[in-house]
């Protein structure tokens, strides 16, 4: 995983929790880089689940909720970062049909040993759309709240639903009407 998830994932922490949080949590997880990132670099995905659960624990949100709530955040890295590729779509949809396609591309480039969702997009209406999400990692929420932060980053409104396609979250069913 991308060291750049970890950065900030524990600035929001930071921001949200307070410093001290920050350090329990690291001091309390088995990290093999003992907390220590740069955005450039590669790290496994168990310390995050590690951070994660940790952070759950402390705060008695649930892992989902505090995913989705750093997907709002990252959200706003990704405009501040590489807004140019999100200047490319007029439409929230446009952008959402496009991931696999264009925007995974374009983070491959970056980032060759990115290892990324899969989504199956079908567009069943001009205003709706059906995303399944594909990932070892079950970090569905995550991307769910990517998807409502690109409906607010357009100004618009939509309906974002999920089912759970596997029990563990590796695949999941979105289905997304714009209002």
């Amino acid at each position: 995983m991308k060291g750049i998830v970890f950065t900030e994932f524990l600035e929001l922490v930071e921001n949200k929790f307070g410093i001290e949080t920050v350090d329990q949590i690291i001091n309390e997880s088995e990290l093999e880089s003992n907390g220590v990132y740069t955005a450039v670099g590669t790290y496994k995905f168990t310390e995050m689940v590690s951070l994660l659960t940790n952070l759950s624990n402390l705060t008695n949100i649930s892992p989902n909720d505090l995913l989705k709530v750093y997907a709002l955040h990252f959200f706003d890295v990704l405009v501040q970062n590489y807004g140019s590729i999100l200047n490319m779509y007029k439409t929230p949809l446009e952008l959402l049909e496009s991931i696999d396609a264009h925007i995974h591309v374009a983070v491959r480039k970056l980032y060759p040993d990115a290892e990324l969702p899969y989504f199956e997009v079908a567009k069943t209406s001009e205003n709706t759309l059906t995303m399944t999400y594909h990932s070892s990692r079950a970090m569905y929420a995550f991307a769910h709240g990517l998807m409502e932060k690109t409906f607010e980053h357009y100004n618009q409104k939509a309906t974002i639903t999920y089912e759970l396609l596997k029990d563990d979250g590796t695949i999941v069913k979105f289905e997304i009407i714009k209002e």
